[in-house]
């Protein structure tokens, strides 16, 4: 994305004419549920590209940190940084169709739900009738097919241990199935593999064997499973910002799942 579209890196790509960080800036500072905003990335020398993002750095608007080598070592020490006693929530700098309200309503089911930490989902159903022919990696399970939406709370510090898990699955990205199998078990494993794992039993499994509470939270917003990876994503989110495509629905997350 960088690349096609002259930027200093992806994050600082300009959709519909505002870098998509600045997209997601906006959302969170909109949302009465942020109350301080830590930014891991970009890359120093990239601020010099963005007077806007550097100002809101250079105001106290949001706190910025250098970037780590993965996500998921960024998203910890964005969570380090923002110290250990309050609920926390990590998306990221991609996720130029977030808005207030989508924040509002998964942090609000993600607090009432008591988990440690909490995943936000949407129903590929709901992303396939509002976006006909979009492509999203989906997650076929016995009772839903699900999206991910680069939305996660973690409530509780314990919570905060599922990243380290994920950046067990990040070191062993040639052969993650190694990890999963070893945090889900083989009797999960079988059960997805012959379509007859639910959504609720994983989460359970992953709870136990993890030693915390994770659940998700459904959300009913298309738009939440769109982060904008390529240059489809790109004019899909263009696209959906200028009104051509459909917006975000009323509505309020379903129920959490656990």
């Amino acid at each position: 994305m960088a690349a096609a579209t002259g930027s200093a890196c992806k994050v600082l790509a300009p959709v519909a004419g505002r870098p998509m960080v600045l997209r997601v800036l906006d959302a969170l500072a909109a949302s009465p549920a942020a109350t301080c905003t830590v930014l891991c990335g970009p890359p120093a020398p990239a601020l010099a590209g963005s007077g806007e993002l550097r100002g809101r750095i250079d105001a106290g608007a949001v706190d910025w940190i250098a970037p780590q080598p993965g996500p998921s070592a960024s998203a910890e020490a964005g969570l380090t940084h923002l110290g250990g006693g309050r609920p926390a929530l990590v998306t990221t700098g991609d996720h130029a169709l977030l808005t207030a309200g989508m924040i509002d309503g998964f942090t609000e089911a993600a607090a009432a739900g008591g988990w440690d930490a909490v995943v936000g989902l949407v129903e590929y159903d709901t992303v396939a009738a509002a976006f006909p022919g979009v492509r999203r990696t989906v997650t076929r399970l016995s009772d839903a097919a699900v999206c991910g939406t680069n939305l996660f709370a973690f409530p509780t510090p314990a919570g905060r241990s599922l990243v380290r898990y994920w950046q067990r699955v990040e070191a062993r990205r040639k052969r993650p199935w190694q990890v999963v199998l070893g945090a889900v078990g083989p009797t999960a494993v079988a059960r997805y593999a012959l379509g007859r794992l639910s959504l609720e039993a994983a989460l359970e499994t992953l709870s136990r064997r993890l030693g915390v509470s994770v659940g998700a939270v459904i959300l009913p917003w298309a738009r939440a499973g769109v982060d904008v990876d390529s240059a489809a994503d790109l004019a899909l989110a263009e696209a959906v910002l200028a009104g051509d495509r459909p917006a975000a629905p009323a509505g309020t997350p379903a129920p959490p799942t656990a």
